[in-house]
């Protein structure tokens, strides 16, 4: 269980910005390690996700064998499930392996948030 706590302002959206550069896990296939940076963006609705928490939760990952597109969205729908934010993205970005660059993007929307458009300063 990742814990969270009361989030400060209900009332507005805003973006959260948290990155992993330090995520492991193991290649399903060879056992290899493989590692990624991992950015989280959400905007919470009634609960954020507390940091050492979510530290621990990544960490969690180091010795579980996991192919890199399962890896981001069960986390996804792991850290959606703890907080049901308004928006959540996941962005992994994987180290080269093999001379292949991966980079998964998974999304959650909540079905009755609407975003504010998009706002073009001078």
């Amino acid at each position: 269980m990742i814990e969270t706590f009361e989030n400060p302002r209900t009332d507005r959206d805003y973006t959260i910005r948290i990155e992993i550069p330090e995520f492991t896990c193991l290649c399903p296939k060879t056992g290899q390690p493989d590692f990624a940076t991992i950015v989280l963006e959400y905007v919470p609705d009634g609960l954020c996700i507390e940091l050492k928490a979510l530290k621990l939760y990544i960490w969690s990952f180091r010795d579980q064998g996991a192919f890199h597109e399962a890896v981001t969205n069960r986390i996804l729908t792991e850290l959606c499930g703890c907080c049901r934010p308004r928006f959540m993205r996941i962005t992994a970005r994987f180290n080269v392996r093999g001379g292949i660059y991966t980079t998964v993007v998974a999304e959650h929307r909540a079905q009755d948030w609407t975003p504010s458009p998009p706002l073009q300063l001078p």
